[in-house]
């Protein structure tokens, strides 16, 4: 069994985040933020302002005006998309792939499972732009876990592939798994306690020890992933986790009536990953 506090503080492949996408961390809640001052350090950086730029300018924004400077996409996304674009290029510029670990795929999960977050909390009416960002970095645990477990992940890949729950064989054989891994990584980046929760108890976010908003946002979003990947939502509806949507509030009848909008979130932020 590992220690999991003892294994990050002494892990020497800990990802480095930009400077100012830490700043981005620190700034949700903030209401004295100032956005020219934000827009100036992001522009600073040349890979990271490339990297929003596509995304701004990407179908998912849908937008007719070309957006050429980080102030523009400000102006034209606001705020807090902007702010969810920046902490989405520093994320997946900060890890390498570990050996074997099919990196590509991971972000396109991350970034289905945060679209649909972000699409269940407008009927939730949780704030869209915190539950893209507890979807994006839902399972950051597991690529934290491949980097500095590789070895102990060749054994739990090898049980897993029997048909074993992931999260489950993690937490036999190294004592915590990917959620709680996450969990602790968020918390040392300083996210804010309402995304380390969502990402703690997604699982289940019924059991946590106050209920999570965005723990259950993400375990829906996941849920409705899954099942489009599985057979195209054809069991969607049966298997939907209703309880959960209750206790968020959501009208399922008007939820039931928009789901297939689900099928083609995602796109236009595969642009992040190069």
């Amino acid at each position: 069994m590992v220690e999991l506090k003892n294994l990050i503080d002494n892990a020497q492949k800990l990802p480095n985040i930009p400077k100012v996408v830490q700043e981005l961390i620190e700034s949700f809640g903030d209401d004295s933020v100032n956005n020219d001052e934000i827009a100036k350090k992001i522009s600073a950086d040349q890979v990271l302002t490339a990297k929003v730029l596509r995304a701004a300018n990407s179908a998912h924004y849908g937008g007719n005006r070309k957006v050429g400077s980080v102030n523009d996409a400000v102006f034209i996304l606001g705020f807090n998309a902007v702010r969810t674009l920046v902490l989405a290029s520093g994320m997946t510029g900060a890890f390498k792939a570990p050996e074997g670990f099919d990196l590509p795929a991971f972000w396109h999960n991350s970034f289905a499972v945060a679209s649909k977050c972000k699409w269940l909390a407008k009927f939730s009416k949780d704030d869209a732009e915190t539950a893209f960002t507890c979807g994006m970095i839902h399972n950051i645990g597991e690529l934290l876990i491949h980097t500095i477990l590789p070895e102990e992940c060749k054994d739990i890949r090898k049980v897993v592939e029997r048909g074993a729950r992931n999260s489950d064989i993690e937490k036999n054989v190294l004592g915590f798994n990917f959620p709680e891994a996450g969990a602790e990584l968020a918390n040392r980046w300083k996210f804010p306690d309402a995304i380390t929760a969502g990402i703690r108890y997604q699982l289940d976010p019924l059991g946590a020890p106050e209920f999570s908003r965005f723990a259950a946002l993400i375990n829906i979003a996941d849920f409705i992933v899954h099942e489009n990947e599985k057979d195209g939502g054809a069991t969607l509806l049966e298997n939907f986790p209703n309880e959960l949507a209750s206790k968020l509030g959501i009208n399922l009848v008007k939820l039931m009536e928009r789901i297939d909008e689900t099928k083609d979130l995602a796109g236009g932020f595969e642009e992040l990953l190069h």
